[in-house]
């Protein structure tokens, strides 16, 4: 049996090395959900295990599903309430590359007129029409006019 030296006897008990869980997958790496789910279903926060998709939203509106037109994407994902009235949802990656934004009021779901979008190019540029009715060239200030509005 090996003696235990002066500093191991300082630093107290010897203890199990805890185990970090892993972290979460990147956004666009998430497995897409293929349960249906309904609006009351939808979370307030980001999903960090899995994506939902617009296609398996059962009151997803017509206009919703068009998001991904002209910049070829294929999954149109939720992603977070924004306020008591929004629900964001992206399509196309989240950086480096074309993606859009819409936000749906959950009062008018059905209506495209009070659906809004935000535009993310390549370059990190973007704009897009805000709840506010004014246009916004920074991503966060359209979001601070949905949660505002």
């Amino acid at each position: 049996m090996t003696p235990i030296s002066a500093s191991e006897r300082a630093s107290g008990p010897l203890s199990v090395t805890e185990v970090s869980p892993p972290a979460p997958l990147p956004a666009d790496e998430r497995p897409i959900s293929d349960t249906p789910f309904h609006t009351t279903d939808l979370p307030a926060t980001p999903q960090r295990d899995r994506r939902l998709s617009a296609r398996l939203w059962v009151e997803c509106p017509p206009h919703l599903l068009a998001l991904g037109d002209g910049i070829e994407a294929e999954v149109i994902a939720y992603k977070r309430r924004i306020g008591s009235r929004w629900l964001l949802w992206r399509a196309g990656p989240a950086v480096h590359a074309d993606a859009r934004y819409g936000a749906v009021p959950i009062d008018a779901i059905d209506d495209p007129a009070q659906f809004v979008t935000y535009r993310l190019y390549p370059d990190g540029n973007g704009e897009g029409v805000g709840a506010d009715g004014i246009l916004h060239t920074r991503f966060r200030t359209w979001k601070e006019s949905l949660r505002d509005n």
